[in-house]
Parts: structure tokens; C-alpha cells; sequence
């Protein structure tokens, strides 16, 4: 199954109520962009909570980061919010993956810089938990779907 935009769909991800997505979205986007953000959390405790035992990402540079290098790095260095450096998420998009598997995207300005985000957050007993995030640098903004 195909949506209005061509891409494939797993036909269960297409029977989840746009109402119900909306709704979801404004939790998720409330998380982001991750570590900088209070909802996400303000404290290692609070950071551990919110991720997956399995989580990794794809740095903007390209290079990959695995949990405990995350966490180690923020146990030394405490992430500044996104508000008070002026940073700006636009371009919100959800998309379901799996039973309580999904896919937030959008876009941070982050003043000097200009990044799409890709974060896969999984609803389990404890919440929402973030499995996996990438951000990759733009270099010609273009919101068109190709």
C-alpha cells in the first residue's frame, strides 16, 4: 500500500486514525529535539529513563554513538535547552512503524545550523522511550518530497 505521497505504507501504521497520530505527535514533538528539552528530561536519571537499553545514534557528522558514550558525555557536559539557545523544531511529521514503534521527523534551526532530525521512540510500561535518533546537516533547505 502506497500513501498520497508514493511511499510505501505497512497497512497496519495506515489504519491508525489521523486523530489519534495528532495526538501522539504533540506528546513526541514535546520531547524534542532530545536532551534539550525539559519534557525529555533534565538529569542523567531523568536521560536514562527516557532511553532504550538498545539506543544509538547518527550524529550529524555522520559518526555513530552508542548509549553509554551518550550518557558518559552528558554526565561531564549538562545539555543546554533548546529554548534559551534560541533554537527552533519546525516540519513535525509522525509516522507509525509497529504496534507502539514511531517515527518523529522534523527540522532544527539551531541558529548557526540547519538539521533534519529523525528520532524512533517505542511506547512501553514506562513511557515513551526514545530507540534510536539521527540528525543530518542541510545544506539546501528544500521541503519537497522526492
Amino acid at each position: 500500500m502506497r500513501n498520497e505521497h508514493g511511499q510505501r505504507v505497512n497497512q497496519e501504521a495506515a489504519a491508525v486514525p489521523s486523530a489519534d497520530l495528532n495526538g501522539l505527535l504533540q506528546q513526541l514533538r514535546s520531547f524534542e529535539p532530545i536532551f534539550h528539552s525539559e519534557n525529555f528530561g533534565t538529569s542523567l536519571v531523568q536521560f536514562e529513563a527516557r532511553m532504550e537499553s538498545d539506543y544509538w545514534e547518527i550524529g550529524a557528522s555522520g559518526k555513530r554513538y552508542s548509549r553509554e558514550f551518550i550518557l558518559s558525555h552528558l554526565e561531564k557536559t549538562k545539555p543546554q535547552l533548546a529554548d534559551d539557545l534560541g533554537w527552533i523544531c519546525s516540519d513535525f511529521q509522525l509516522q507509525r512503524l509497529g504496534p507502539d514503534i514511531f517515527l518523529l521527523t522534523y527540522l532544527l534551526d539551531q541558529c548557526d545550523r540547519i538539521t533534519r532530525r529523525s528520532t524512533i521512540w517505542r511506547k512501553s510500561e514506562h513511557g515513551w522511550r526514545v530507540v534510536f535518533h539521527q540528525g543530518t546537516v542541510v545544506s539546501q533547505l528544500d521541503s519537497a518530497l522526492t
